[in-house]
């Protein structure tokens, strides 16, 4: 099959649509499959034999000046100026206009492709190019969920005001997703959420998990003693990243030898910061981002454990990847994780979101269980050899394409 990927951002290393976008496409092509990938910025990292076209846009978000005001020369069409006016007034822009722009092209070379695979756009232009091609859309979570607990921890009226205008995209979102003929999440939290909150036909959607890749492996050598690790975008109130500094500060009054490592990038003077500030928590948290894929391998299996204590998760492919390093994790039960890492309790320490005291006291049984650390290590390593390949989602993911190809004919 000749297959088009779409995705209007695709950061290589964190977040999930970048990996899934470059792991999903490789995965593909291994298949015998043809791959494009159709992105704005920023980019995603893609293996050999897998086609990239850019899709560019303002690239208004980008790092290190987001929310930039572009030169008059940077704008080429009236989708331009759309992008610019929505974020100039609190909105998020890049949904509506990648589709837009992505709609144009393929509707140019629509007898190129036999399928489009749409990665959680769900802009107004999907449904023009489900029009003219079979179309298969994922949805990793519906983000009416961020936008549910960022409300409920808004601290002002105008806050309040700012967010649901920053979320205004998600009123598209639902009006596509009803439109979409066939459907792929995660997890079967993933698929009854999104069912509730878009109002989607339970009927045209099909769960498939997502993989580890090969490369997620147990250290060779040993853990660094006191260490605990996280990886979430740390501003982001659903990761759950202030629950974990507040039980991090608990455990360091008898234990000041901890140390915290976030894969992440805090937002300069931002909530993260300046909670860092008011619990003392400085010289003892660390953050990196930009990391090589070894490198990341080589931070998580170095930590004696790490914590997921996000309020809600799709799918929570860190937490997945982390079980492939052997590394004992204390989680939430929350959205997609249980379905992660079991409910029994092999692979990982369930905690309510939110707790302090449950997260604190459960890191702190850690800590001091070697034994048990090891033995839930090793049942993570080997769930995720039985349960979670990127071979197998390709598989799975070209059978739906197939299935739309032929209702679309």
């Amino acid at each position: 099959m000749r297959i088009a990927l779409l995705s209007y951002r695709s950061k290589p290393h964190c977040g999930g649509q970048g990996v899934y976008v470059r792991h999903l496409s490789r995965e593909l092509v291994a298949l015998g499959h043809t791959v494009e990938v159709f992105s704005g910025p920023p980019y995603p990292v893609l293996d050999p034999g897998v086609a990239l076209t850019e899709v560019p846009s303002l690239d208004l978000y980008r790092e290190p000046d987001p929310f930039r005001v572009p030169s008059l020369r940077e704008f080429r069409d009236r989708v331009d100026v759309e992008e610019f006016l929505t974020m100039c007034t609190a909105g998020f822009p890049e949904p509506k206009t990648f589709s837009t722009r992505v709609a144009k092209l393929l509707r140019d070379r629509a007898g190129d492709f036999d399928v489009v695979h749409d990665n959680q756009v769900l802009g107004h232009g999907m449904v023009d190019i489900a029009s003219f091609l079979p179309m298969v859309t994922t949805i990793h979570h519906p983000i009416t969920l961020d936008r549910r607990i960022d409300l409920a921890q808004a601290t002002s009226r105008r806050q309040r005001l700012t967010l649901r205008r920053w979320y205004g995209f998600l009123r598209m979102q639902g009006k596509v997703a009803r439109q979409m003929p066939f459907i792929l999440t995660p997890s079967e939290s993933s698929r009854r959420d999104a069912a509730r909150d878009f109002g989607i036909d339970p009927e045209r959607m099909r769960v498939v998990q997502l993989g580890v890749e090969e490369r997620f492996v147990p250290p060779t050598g040993p853990r660094v003693a006191g260490r605990i690790m996280a990886m979430a975008s740390a501003d982001a109130p659903v990761k759950g990243i202030a629950t974990l500094l507040e039980a991090f500060a608990k455990l360091r009054v008898e234990r000041p030898h901890l140390e915290l490592v976030l894969v992440s990038k805090p937002v300069a003077g931002g909530r993260t910061e300046q909670l860092i500030d008011q619990l003392g928590l400085e010289g003892s948290v660390r953050f990196v981002h930009g990391l090589s894929d070894d490198e990341l391998v080589a931070l998580m299996g170095s930590a004696e454990l790490a914590c997921v204590p996000s309020l809600y998760e799709g799918f929570s492919l860190p937490t997945a990847e982390l079980m492939a390093c052997a590394t004992p994790l204390v989680v939430s039960r929350a959205g997609a994780i249980p379905e992660v890492v079991g409910e029994d309790g092999d692979c990982a320490d369930l905690v309510e979101p939110g707790d302090v005291g449950q997260l604190t006291h459960a890191i702190e049984a850690m800590l001091d269980d070697p034994a048990r650390r090891a033995a839930m290590g090793a049942a993570g390593r080997r769930r995720v050899e039985e349960k979670f390949s990127w071979r197998a989602v390709a598989q799975a993911t070209a059978a739906t394409y197939e299935e739309a190809i032929r209702a679309h004919r």
